[in-house]
């Protein structure tokens, strides 16, 4: 009787020991799955004439980063976005083909973003706050900083994330960035009577990996 309780007792602990060693070791560290996630920014156009302009639709194609949480402590998570600015496309949809050649030239030239110079586009969070949560679910408000053409300011995000059995996670919302904000000058054409707006929509489902070191210390 003895000897099987201590060998039930030495199970048991083998069983528990790793989840014990693995929750020590720190938050859950995600890469960015580039491949299975999807930035669009929408630029609106605007003027005297906007109506007979046509707005445009760019896709973030080239994207970095990772996602560090706890589970059980997400208003303590931290993310970090870049993104290659040269890698910027725009798609094409709702205007003529042979328009996109000429609005790609001058979106990624000295007018616009100026990627020769300024090549990354970068987001960094400085802190989290869930708004509201499900046991799979949580609705978060991210403050953080972006930094495009040279210039940081601070932003604010807000996302919807699902964390799914094998803790991966994905999130989606949008945000508004003005141009004029990081020295940029909205184009213009035909005297100023057509223009892109300044602000920018940015919609965004960034799906996450596990990382090379799916853990990191405390």
């Amino acid at each position: 009787m003895l000897r099987d309780s201590l060998r039930i007792l030495l199970i048991a602990a083998s069983l528990i020991i790793p989840f014990a060693v693995q929750a020590g070791n720190g938050p859950t560290v995600l890469a960015i799955d580039a491949a299975n996630s999807q930035v669009l920014i929408q630029v609106g156009k605007a003027g005297l004439f906007g109506f007979a302009g046509h707005a445009h639709q760019v896709s973030a194609t080239d994207v970095h980063g990772r996602v560090t949480f706890d589970p059980a402590d997400l208003q303590h998570a931290s993310v970090w976005l870049e993104f290659a600015a040269k890698a910027l496309r725009v798609t094409g949809k709702d205007e003529p083909p042979a328009d996109v050649v000429e609005v790609q030239k001058v979106m990624l030239g000295e007018r616009v973003l100026n990627v020769a110079r300024f090549s990354a586009i970068v987001f960094a969070s400085r802190r989290i706050s869930v708004t509201a949560r499900t046991a799979g679910t949580a609705d978060v408000v991210i403050d953080g900083d972006m930094t495009l053409h040279a210039t940081t300011r601070p932003m604010t995000i807000r996302a919807s994330v699902i964390l799914d059995a094998g803790g991966r996670m994905t999130a989606r919302g949008s945000f508004v960035l003005k141009q004029t904000d990081f020295g940029m000058v909205p184009v213009t054409a035909v005297g100023g009577t057509i223009r892109v707006k300044d602000e920018l929509e940015i919609q965004f489902v960034l799906r996450t990996r596990p990382a090379d070191a799916t853990r990191t210390a405390q």
